[in-house]
């Protein structure tokens, strides 16, 4: 059995780690103000993680600009794979942050909008280098639908039906945000992760809902999911990658200790 991965996951506004809830926007004053990201990397590289990910919130070319600036460092001073995501809209965006130091570009609203981007970056890079991520929300009692636009534009597109499909484009692994769950620390959405996660061929990342160790086991043991992402209980100092991974151990669960 493969080990299962922890990943604390920063979101960077302008150069800066921030965090919401049921993602809050920028624009709106809805986020606090968290830290540096290479400073954050570093500590989370020092205690363990298995990976990075960087999501950029921030819709203007300075940010961008900033971003690249942020994976440069991060890169230099960090031994584990870094995934980046928001604002890729193109192979030339996936080759800038690639070649800035990610080992993976993640893409959502992009992809969404145009699907051939997937195997367009899988040709290119390899699935290898290729994740889709998804936010989706239950608006039914068995309909979990996909959202775009950092999780504001409903598409009508059921979720398990495009992790199908983003994986058959080649996406080589899938980011399976829980809107409902995102920043509320009350556990992740267990079923919606395991039909995802029996559905497709590749590793299923779970995000959303991250508050204590039982929710990350749970989600791992009962959701299927091959690794399992976290924000606001790192940036706060509630668990260190550490406690986490001792915990999992502890239920039997493979990890890198």
């Amino acid at each position: 059995m493969l080990a299962k991965r922890v990943i604390p996951c920063l979101d960077v506004h302008d150069g800066k780690v921030t965090r919401g809830v049921q993602f809050g926007r920028a624009e709106a004053g809805e986020l606090r103000n968290v830290g540096d990201p290479v400073e954050l990397a570093v500590r989370y590289n020092e205690q363990g993680a298995d990976e990075m990910v960087f999501f950029d919130i921030t819709a203007s070319a300075h940010g961008r600009a900033s971003m690249v600036e942020v994976i440069e460092r991060a890169a230099d001073q960090c031994f584990m794979p870094l995934t980046v995501g928001g604002g890729i809209r193109t192979v030339d965006d996936m080759h800038t942050m690639l070649r800035a130091g990610a080992d993976k570009v993640s893409i959502n609203s992009s992809a969404l909008a145009t699907p051939e981007l997937i195997r367009q970056g899988a040709e290119k890079f390899g699935s290898q280098c290729i994740v889709v991520s998804i936010d989706c929300k239950k608006t039914a009692p068995d309909r979990w639908e996909v959202f775009a636009k950092g999780g504001r534009q409903p598409t009508s597109l059921d979720a398990v039906e495009w992790a199908k499909k983003a994986v058959a484009l080649g996406s080589g692994e899938i980011v399976l945000n829980s809107i409902d769950a995102d920043g509320t620390k009350a556990g992740f959405d267990l079923v919606i992760t395991r039909r995802v996660s029996e559905a497709v061929g590749v590793p299923v990342v779970a995000s959303g809902g991250a508050g204590s160790l039982e929710h990350m086991a749970a989600v791992l043991l009962e959701g299927r999911a091959d690794a399992v992402l976290a924000a606001s209980i790192f940036h706060f100092g509630t668990y260190t990658v550490g406690d986490v991974k001792k915990f999992l151990a502890g239920k039997g669960i493979p990890v890198r200790l």
